[in-house]
């Protein structure tokens, strides 16, 4: 993965928090694009990100967008995101496919995860993860996101 880290685009705040050694949170974004309608998305991605800053943390929402892996959203960045109906859903293994289309990227936790420990960010907050699914016995499908753990 060190070959993505041309692809980071960190927002400013975040830079600056990481240099200053502020604590720093990221939120997984497929909650924004793929759990909620707008425009609850937004005004709950908002809301998470009032918490953390209200408690000394600047937040970090991770979305691919425009062949660029970023690492904190614009308020215009987060309307894109939850109101875009062809967002795709990246998990570890979409992150490459994703950033060479250029195309609309929500992560998952596995994927936040990743790229968060890329850009040096070590706390992680998310609504829920996947799991192991109905059937595993004749599927072996687990999430990504537990493996990922």
């Amino acid at each position: 993965m060190k070959n993505l880290e041309k692809y980071l685009e960190i927002k400013q705040e975040v830079k600056e928090a990481l240099l200053n050694n502020k604590p720093v949170v990221a939120l997984e974004s497929t909650i924004i694009s793929h759990g909620m309608p707008y425009p609850e998305n937004v005004k709950m991605a908002k809301k998470v990100e009032e918490i953390i800053k209200s408690e000394g943390a600047v937040p970090a929402t991770i979305a691919i967008m425009n062949g660029k892996i970023k690492i904190g959203l614009t308020d215009e960045d987060l309307e894109e995101l939850a109101q875009a109906k062809d967002v795709a859903k990246v998990s570890r293994r979409d992150i490459a496919r994703i950033l060479a289309s250029s195309t609309l990227g929500a992560t998952t936790v596995a994927s936040t995860m990743i790229l968060a420990e890329m850009a040096k960010i070590k706390f992680l907050v998310t609504g829920g993860i996947g799991g192991v699914h109905r059937g595993y016995e004749k599927t072996l499908d687990v999430s990504a996101d537990l493996e990922e753990l």
